[in-house]
């Protein structure tokens, strides 16, 4: 739970769930036979089985979009601060050559 929201993915895991309990009791205490009873069991068992993965999946797929929209993220901000140590390496050249220049010219004035 995040800032008092439930994930779709914890919405719909609960109500398969809550679904697939409430059809077995509803099962164990209709009027039918064991047989008919367990084979009505089943039956809920594999649909709750079925929805289940369906979440499980999407789950996996919104995970792995993510994942790669984080590495698309990464690499940008990568990419940005490898620019920015770029130029800033050639302002430090260029500053290091201007004050070269001035040591050498002040030099050159005070031999004057």
């Amino acid at each position: 739970m995040s800032n008092g929201r439930y994930s779709a993915g914890s919405v719909a895991l609960a109500f398969v769930l809550g679904s697939a309990v409430g059809a077995g009791l509803a099962l164990l205490a209709a009027p039918k036979s064991g047989t008919e009873t367990r084979e009505l069991l089943k039956e809920q068992a594999n649909v709750a089985k079925d929805e289940a993965l369906k979440v499980a999946d999407e789950v996996k797929k919104k995970g792995t979009g993510l994942i790669e929209k984080s590495r698309e993220v990464v690499e940008t901000k990568r990419a940005v601060l490898e620019s920015a140590l770029e130029a800033g390496k050639e302002a430090m050249e260029k500053e290091k050559e201007r004050l070269l220049t001035k040591i050498k010219f002040d030099e050159k004035a005070e031999k004057v």
